[in-house]
């Protein structure tokens, strides 16, 4: 189902394994040209709200998705090119989006990136600290002063 949407667009993936689209798909379709920040909005705001806890956006190189779903509080969007940088978006930055190229990557790539992906659980530790951190620059807050 994933690998539909790299031709179609963006796709939002429930925790539970369902799979809902989020963006511009049926324009996407027709030829018609769309705007990658709304379709990041559309899947990301849905984490924001607490409707689904993760989401995978798919644009031309997946940059500009990226960029855009990380502009919304709550959003740690990571752009994947490999399996190795999505695990470690998971275990490192806890990552609630994942972000990929349709014209960059092939298919079988991004079954295997998002199975990576979809799989790895964050590990914690270290790494809860320096999510505080980002929460904190989040809120327009100074992170050097958080220690725990």
């Amino acid at each position: 189902l994933v690998l539909n949407a790299a031709s179609t667009g963006s796709s939002c993936h429930g925790v539970a394994g369902t799979r809902a689209p989020c963006g511009t798909t049926a324009l996407e379709m027709s030829g018609a040209m769309t705007d990658y920040p709304d379709s990041a909005y559309a899947a990301c705001i849905r984490i924001a709200r607490g409707e689904t806890e993760r989401a995978i956006l798919i644009c031309g190189t997946g940059i500009g998705m990226c960029i855009a779903a990380n502009k919304i509080r709550g959003i740690r969007a990571a752009l994947a090119q490999d399996e190795l940088s999505a695990q470690l978006s998971r275990t490192h930055n806890d990552a609630n989006v994942l972000c990929l190229s349709a014209d960059l990557l092939g298919h079988t790539l991004v079954k295997r990136i998002v199975d990576t992906w979809a799989r790895t659980p964050f590990d914690g530790g270290r790494h809860l600290r320096r999510l505080h951190k980002i929460e904190a620059i989040e809120r327009g807050e100074d992170p050097s002063g958080l220690r725990s």
